[in-house]
Formats: structure tokens, sequence, C-alpha cells
């Protein structure tokens, strides 16, 4: 079980996350929504120990994950795979050798510095390429693919990381609907398959709701709602974006929008 307790990063007088405290059962598929500066990316970073917390515990099977350090904190940010928005691959590589880039931390310095991959970890690289329908593109620049197929890859080098923990920080921002779906029904293939904990930052209700067996909504760094896509009804939706979801459009909950229109006469919560 992944246990968060009182979490809290602030920057300058700017509280970002704010003693958020979760306990996320193995296995589950998690979606965090909220308006756009509501801490749903820095939730996922503390998590994945990309930057530390101000306050708070992080604990996953009893271990204190906020105390590790060098080897430990290496070895947790394997087994927490992070997927990002704009996919952070490199694109005069090849598709297999990002993929096999997740590998780095499961190798001798010298090896990774060398960039020399087992025949084990090539084949292992391989066939996840193509349970996502991606082997025929293993040799071609990563440059040259769709956005979707990018977000694919980019899926496949975490898993070749072997993971325990998979978050993805609003995965298919980017993407055409058809390419969405197809990346939310990998994620969700992969919850289902391997019973992974998948943590996953979203900026649409309906996604969330489809693909998600639990949901968290978060304002001003704190968590406003816990629960079922059921128990996300119209009171629970105004509180967690300020506004009605028939007012909620998805531009509203994208990075760098406007905060959401608000009727007259009701005020919409100021971002942190």
């Amino acid at each position: 079980m992944l246990e968060l307790d009182g979490l809290t990063r602030t920057f300058g007088e700017r509280t970002a996350v704010d003693h958020v405290t979760l306990a996320i059962p193995d296995g589950v598929m998690l979606g965090v929504i909220g308006r756009s500066g509501a801490g749903k990316s820095t939730l996922l970073r503390l998590v994945s120990r990309l930057i530390d917390p101000t306050a708070g515990h992080i604990r996953y099977a009893g271990r204190e994950v906020g105390a590790l350090a060098g080897a430990a904190l290496r070895d947790w940010r394997a087994s927490c795979a992070m997927i990002f928005q704009q996919f952070n691959l490199v694109g005069r590589l090849d598709v297999l050798t990002n993929v096999l880039i997740g590998r780095l931390n499961h190798r001798p310095l010298l090896s990774s510095l060398l960039n020399r991959f087992t025949a084990e970890e090539r084949a292992m690289a391989l066939a996840t390429l193509d349970r996502f329908d991606l082997a025929e593109l293993a040799l071609q620049r990563t440059d040259t693919l769709s956005g979707g197929q990018q977000q694919r890859v980019a899926i496949c080098r975490a898993l070749v990381q072997e993971p325990k923990i998979l978050l993805a920080d609003e995965p298919i921002a980017s993407l055409d609907p058809r390419n969405a779906r197809v990346v939310m029904e990998a994620l969700r293939g992969i919850n289902r398959t391997e019973r992974m904990t998948v943590i996953v930052n979203l900026h649409t209700l309906d996604t969330a709701r489809t693909y998600c067996e639990r949901i968290v909504g978060l304002l001003d760094g704190r968590v406003v709602f816990d629960g079922t896509p059921a128990q996300l009804d119209p009171g629970r939706v105004r509180a967690i974006y300020g506004v009605d979801e028939h007012e909620i459009d998805d531009a509203d909950a994208r990075p760098g929008s406007a905060p959401p229109r608000a009727r007259p006469c009701e005020v919409t919560p100021s971002r942190p």
C-alpha cells in the first residue's frame, strides 16, 4: 500500500500540495482531477521523489520513502515509473533504444554509460513494444512517430523498469481523442492484467469516470473529493472546479489555461 500522510510542498510562500493524506491499496487505478494549478503534477512528483516534500510522509509497504537517498532512492524511482505529458523521449534515437533506457537503473554504471544492453533486455523491450503494436517501429527514429505512438513508447519505457507503481502526468493532454483513448486503454490494461497501481492525472471528468475506479479531486493543493466515479455528483464537481459540470470544457482544466468561468454572482476559488 502507498500511504501519504500530511504530505506538503511549498514553493516560497505558495503551497502547491497542502497536507494530503491518502491510503492507496496495491492494484488500484486512481485518477487525480482538478483545475490547472491545483497541485496534481506536484503530487505525482512528490510520490516519485523527483522533488522532496516540505513536510509529511510517503510510505510504501511500511517503508519511509521520504528518507531514501543514494542507490535506495534511485531504486524507488525505478519502481515508481513516471510517464510525462511531453513524453520525455530522445527524438534522434530509435524507438528500441528509447525503451531500453528504462533498463539503465538495473545495470552497472559502466554498462549504463556505454548503453550496453543484453540480449535478454533487448528481447524484453521488443516484447513490450509488440504488446502495444509498436514492434515494427523499433528501429525508426522516435521523432518521426505520431504523438500517440510516442506516448505508447514512453509507456513501454516505463514498463521495462519493472515498476510497482505507474504514475502518469496528464498523459493524454496533447493527444487527439482517438490516440487518447488508445493510451488510456493501454494504462487500464496494465492495471487490470498486472494489477499494477496506476495513478494518473487527468483534465477531463469523462475520462476519469470511464477508466478509473477511484478519483481524487484537488483544489488549492488540498483533497476535496476522494471516492468512486458514481460518487462524483454535481455538488462535488462544483467543489473541485468552482463551477457546474456543464460549464467545464477541456481548456478549463488543461495546464496553462485560464481558470474556469463562473456564473454571475458565483465566486471562483482562487488559484494557489
